[in-house]
Order: C-alpha cells, then sequence, then structure tokens
C-alpha cells in the first residue's frame, strides 16, 4: 500500500516507519526544509530506542522516502495520515490550526480517493471540521478516519509493531476495508482492531490517558498520606495492585507525570467538558495534585537544607520526564531546578539522552552538566534523584558517599531500598516511604 504521512515529530516518524517495515512505501512530508534534509541524510531529530536502525532500514530500501512537496507526497497515496502537533493554547484547547492547515493541504494535492486519517490526539469534532476543509478544497472522494495513537514513549516501536488494539473510527464501510488490511500485519495475534464512530473514536484517546494521569495522581496522593501516617507506599500498592478489579500497571508514586501526553490532555478533556457546560472536576484535581507533586522533592531539600539554598550544590540525575527519551516537556526535573537555582543553589545534573535538550531549549548555561552520573557528585550537598532510568538503579553507593559532602540521597521514584541505604550512613527521602 501506497501511504503518505504529514508531520514528523515524535508519531508521525514512528508511525511512517513502522508502516514502511511492514511492506508498504511511505512518504513522510514536513514543512521544515532542514528536518526533511536531515531525515534523509539519516539524521533522526528525536530519541526513541530502535527507530534510528529502522528508519535507515527502510530509506536504503526504498521504502521510506521524505519530501517537502504535499504533491510528491501525496501522489497515488490511498491513505494519507494527519501526524502534526496539536500544541495546547492558553485556555487549554487543543490548536487544531496545524491539522487544518495539513488537511487543506492534503485536498489541494488529491488526485483520487483517498483514505485521510487523524493520527494526532484532537478533540471530539475535530473530523468534522477536517471533512469540512477538504470538501471546500477538493472534487475528489474520500473518506475521513479517527485513529488516535496509544504509544508510549521509550517503547513506541513495539507498541506500534504490537498493538494491544488498534481503534478505527469511521462510519464508511470503504475505509474500514481499507484501514483493516493495512493494520492486519500488526494484529495476527489476535490483538482487536475496535471499530466505532468517528466521536467516539476521538475520544477514547483522551479518556485513556486521563484515566492514567488519574491513577499515578492517585498514588501520588496515597504515598503523601503515607508519609504523615507512617505508613508504606510500596507496600500499600502490592496492596492494591494485586486485586485484579485494579491491576498492578500506573500504581507508582514519584514526582508527578510530565510529557508531551498526559498534561496536554488532560487539559484538553476539562477545556472540551467546559464547551459543553460540565465541569470535570476529577481532571481538575489530577492536575492540580500533579502539579503539586512536582514540587515535592524541592520541598524536602529546603526541609533539609533550609529555604536559603546560597553555597549550596546539588547533583540531579534524570532530566526526562521519563527513561528511553530525551522529552523534556513539563519533564519534574526542570521544576525541580527551576527552584533550586531561584534559592541560590549550584545544580550540576545528568541525563543519559536529555542533555542536549537541556542545553538547547531548558537549562541552558544556568547548570552544570555532568558526562557521567558519578561526575555530578564531587561537593555536592546530595544526591537528588528524578528519573529513574536503569543505568542509576544499582550505583555504588559507597563511591557515592565518599564524593558528596554529606551523604543525603533524595529519591524521587522509590528506586533505592531505603533500609539498606541507610544502613550505609545516607540520610534517604522517598516519595511514601
Amino acid at each position: 500500500m501506497r501511504i503518505a504521512v504529514v508531520g514528523t515529530g515524535y508519531v508521525g516518524l514512528v508511525a511512517g516507519t513502522c508502516f514502511a517495515e511492514s511492506g508498504n512505501t511511505v512518504t513522510c512530508i514536513d514543512i521544515d526544509q532542514a528536518k526533511i534534509d536531515g531525515l534523509k541524510s539519516g539524521v533522526v531529530p528525536i530519541y526513541e530506542p530502535g527507530l534510528e536502525e529502522l528508519l535507515k532500514r527502510n530509506s536504503r530500501d526504498g521504502r521510506l522516502l521524505f519530501t517537502t512537496d504535499y504533491a510528491e507526497g501525496i501522489a497515488n497515496a490511498q491513505v494519507c495520515f494527519i501526524a502534526v502537533g496539536t500544541p495546547t493554547g492558553e485556555d487549554g484547547s487543543a490548536d487544531l490550526k496545524y491539522v487544518l492547515a495539513a488537511a487543506e493541504s492534503i485536498a489541494k494535492a488529491m488526485t483520487g480517493y483517498m483514505v485521510v486519517v487523524d493520527k494526532s490526539t484532537v478533540p471530539v469534532g475535530t473530523g468534522a471540521k477536517v471533512r469540512a476543509v477538504i470538501e471546500a478544497n477538493t472534487d475528489h472522494p474520500f473518506d475521513v478516519v479517527s485513529n488516535p495513537e496509544f504509544l508510549k514513549e521509550g517503547a513506541a516501536i513495539d507498541d506500534f509493531l504490537k498493538p494491544n488494539r488498534v481503534v478505527i473510527g469511521t462510519s464508511s464501510e470503504r475505509s474500514s476495508r481499507v484501514m483493516d488490511e493495512l493494520y492486519e500485519p500488526f494484529v495476527r495475534t489476535g490483538n482487536p482492531i475496535l471499530h466505532m464512530d468517528v466521536e467516539s473514536a476521538e475520544l477514547t484517546k483522551y479518556a485513556a490517558n486521563a484515566m492514567l494521569a488519574t491513577r499515578i495522581s492517585f498514588m501520588n496522593e496515597i504515598a503523601n498520606l503515607c508519609t504523615r501516617v507512617g505508613a508504606n507506599i510500596d507496600m500499600v500498592r502490592h496492596g492494591i495492585g494485586s486485586d485484579e478489579r485494579i491491576g498492578s500497571r500506573f500504581l507508582f508514586s514519584g514526582v508527578g507525570y510530565g510529557g508531551s501526553c498526559f498534561p496536554k490532555d488532560v487539559k484538553a478533556v476539562i477545556h472540551t467538558a467546559a464547551d459543553h457546560e460540565y465541569d470535570f472536576r476529577i481532571l481538575r484535581a489530577v492536575e492540580d495534585v500533579n502539579e503539586a507533586q512536582k514540587h515535592v522533592q524541592f520541598a524536602q531539600v529546603t526541609a533539609e537544607f533550609g529555604a536559603d539554598l546560597t553555597g549550596r550544590r546539588f547533583a540531579v540525575w534524570g532530566l526526562a520526564f521519563k527513561p528511553n527519551t530525551d522529552d523534556m516537556r513539563e519533564a519534574p526535573a526542570v521544576v525541580l531546578i527551576e527552584s533550586l537555582l531561584k534559592a541560590g543553589a549550584t545544580v550540576v545534573v545528568h541525563d543519559p539522552e536529555a542533555m542536549k535538550m537541556a542545553q538547547e531549549h531548558y537549562l541552558g548555561d544556568r547548570v552544570e552538566y555532568a558526562d557521567r552520573p558519578m561526575d555530578a557528585l564531587p561537593d555536592a550537598d546530595a544526591l537528588i534523584l528524578v528519573t529513574e532510568w536503569n543505568e542509576f538503579r544499582r550505583p555504588d553507593f559507597d563511591a557515592i558517599k565518599a564524593a558528596l559532602k554529606q551523604p543525603t540521597i533524595f529519591d524521587g521514584r522509590n528506586i533505592w531500598p531505603r533500609e539498606s541505604v541507610e544502613q550505609l550512613g545516607f540520610k534517604y527521602a522517598g516519595i511514601g516511604r
């Protein structure tokens, strides 16, 4: 099948590369000439495990192409995915200007029947808006489909190639058959392709992310209560996670969620509800809890060292909002570091993948950068762990103790056993322990 993908961001690149990996011919379209030139040379602008290897292989074999020319990219394509950004507006709404601009360009380049697929996360009603734009700019027949993505950063390739479900929103039997054919190679083990109306498919993605965000904020509230009553969040997590009605996933406490999806999607659901005169009180609380949780580690630091941190030095391990990505959007580490700097502290940081992102977009030269985790520690008053990268899980605690001015650890993800660390002579502060 010949496929076009508009947008070479996170979703567009993963989708285009994985469709090419299953034997389709895919052309990725983007208006950023520099990005397209880089992709043609094998330069991947994001970090996602496994993506660079697949992209280079499929490019080399001629199945994955890149262009800025809609006419070239759309020519003879049976399916065109819209995978552009939907940034959050000041009022919390999803900004659809890029989606609708892509729809117009697609319509003007169409040469025959096409299935136009909203892959971007878009609010309910977007499919109708996309349809109206295309109808105004072409006489060719087409169908609009909602096909939300459910990709976890750091595991996106596996999620796409082996989805636990595929959601297809359309009222057209013709487009349903096309989408079934396209996704059949990915669901050979029997995982379902779920067909529904466009509006339900659009809301399904938001509902899924809002539910997961709710679980995270709920567990962080329980963790904060554990701190006050003397309970252990790890024991509570095991206790409730063994209930099959609840399950064990997304029950880990920490310093709040971040990234490009959960914060944006929670805001979008709240805004959509308000547009329809409904106050989504639970999600407003989820958002409030998450914002407060990002300040928990700073409160722990000031409880130990005082509000004025002038002359203090802190080592921070982890900048990305989660492991296996360089994404720092809405990252708890940024909130923590900004608070430390404002209080007068010096900060030295290390992250396996997000250092360039931090230097270019978030922290600049206001912090020091350590090439290796242990290089961040000398003369630091404490080690603060924010992101639970695997390489941080089994460090040499004797070496850490020798490097720090005083043996103090703030573990924002509860990856280290408190009792063992304290037996080594450290002061330890986790989340809900």
